[in-house]
């Protein structure tokens, strides 16, 4: 007897996904609560867990599919997955399983007799389909640091650079009619939710606000000395890592409360002016970057700052961070750095006003008590809404910050 499986509830005003990857493929063996499918909404994926423990069966929906919640997307079939898989609901994957043996990079479906591995074609998403192909490197001999041991973009990539030349060759053998063609490659993958999201929210605030960016620079010089001092006791006391992010964050909360008008907000004709800082952090995920909120964080100390955000990004990767941990936030805060950006006009994130754009720590030359000496200097980016933030305010915020992280000590005495 099958078992139905339904689309969850997704949160509150979200009433459909669209279906993003399969997890199981059908006939393979299914544990109770084990994911089977991730659905991605507006602002985060969900996985689908298996109601009860059996064999995968159809698919009723492909990947790309919208769905409501509620929806029938799959069915779970009694038994421990080791007969052979079941036939393919849509003929044309059927007729194409005896090619299953030669796969190919950016396929979709495989449900011939052989099951399919989580670094097969046909389990990529298709984002990493997509790296698949750029880079020219084989999934199967690359292991997979997301969940499940699922290969993500970053392994694609780390793939590519330290083996260049044996990946590019590698599909060469396998695929001689694509080296036979004029090498001129096309893929075309449709928008996730989450990147229509993205790409629909970023263009309503450059319609509707009136954005300006003001930049300064900071010397990291003593931030870096302290955190090479205490970042073994820190990280034995507090169970995480010292980072830089956690001395931002709490300079940017006393820079809030000097300038309450770069952590407030419009609407209408009215402007909401906040008395705490909820500070939206941009972390990675396998799909991404996710954008969750840290709570009060004037109210927390570095530790409890760096904790939130080391838990953030552990979620993220894992793809279990909630939709309202998304939601909210007065104030954001966006590290380019760690990609290696050296300096960039970041867009706000409506509602707020501002949004801090930090990039990577470079050693410049520098004038210091009229000599010229080298420290390891970082652009600071403030992009802002002029209708509310005058450019005075903007630029007073920023030095704020700049002298909280060049003087570590005002942060101790709230200075």
């Amino acid at each position: 007897m099958a078992t139905e499986v339904l689309v969850p509830t997704l949160g509150e005003s979200i009433t459909e996904a669209t279906v993003g990857e399969w997890l199981k493929q059908p006939g393979e063996a299914v544990a109770a609560d084990e994911p089977i499918a991730s659905l991605e909404t507006d602002k985060v994926s969900v996985e689908v867990p298996s109601p009860v423990a059996g064999v995968m069966g159809q698919h009723a929906v492909k990947v790309g599919d919208t769905v409501e919640v509620g929806a029938l997307i799959a069915t779970i079939e009694s038994g421990d997955g080791a007969a052979a898989a079941p036939a393919s609901p849509t003929p044309a994957p059927a007729a194409s399983a005896p090619q299953a043996a030669a796969p190919v990079a950016g396929g979709y479906g495989n449900h011939g007799e052989t099951p399919v591995t989580t670094n097969a074609p046909a389990a990529l998403s298709p984002s990493v389909r997509r790296a698949v192909l750029e880079h020219g490197v084989d999934p199967s001999t690359v292991k997979g640091t997301g969940k499940d041991g699922r290969l993500t973009k970053e392994d694609v990539a780390a793939a590519a650079s330290t083996k260049p030349a044996e990946a590019t060759a590698a599909p060469a053998p396998q695929t001689p009619s694509v080296a036979a063609a004029s090498g001129r490659k096309e893929e075309r993958v449709k928008m996730t939710r989450l990147r229509q999201t993205i790409a629909k929210r970023l263009k309503e605030a450059q319609n509707s606000a009136a954005m300006l960016t003001t930049f300064n620079d900071v010397d990291m010089t003593a931030v870096i000395e302290a955190r090479a001092k205490y970042k073994d006791l820190f990280e034995k006391k507090h169970g995480v890592r010292l980072g830089f992010m956690g001395f931002f964050v709490k300079a940017a909360t006393m820079a809030l409360k000097d300038i309450p008008s770069v952590n407030a907000s419009i609407e209408g004709d009215e402007i909401v002016y906040h008395d705490y800082a909820d500070i939206s952090v941009a972390v990675s995920a396998p799909n991404g970057l996710v954008v969750p909120v840290i709570r009060d964080a004037q109210a927390l100390s570095v530790a409890g700052i760096e904790k939130t955000i080391g838990d953030f990004g552990k979620r993220a990767k894992d793809g279990t961070l909630k939709m309202d941990e998304m939601k909210g936030g007065t104030f954001t805060i966006s590290n380019g750095g760690v990609f290696g950006s050296l300096m960039s006009t970041p867009i706000i994130n409506p509602p707020q006003s501002a949004v801090l754009g930090l990039h990577r720590i470079e050693e410049r030359p520098v004038v210091r008590d009229g000599q010229v000496v080298v420290r390891p200097m970082m652009y600071l980016a403030l992009s802002y809404d002029h209708r509310l933030i005058d450019g005075r305010e903007a630029v007073t915020f920023l030095v704020a910050l700049k002298n909280a992280i060049e003087d570590p000590t005002r942060i101790l005495i709230d200075l």
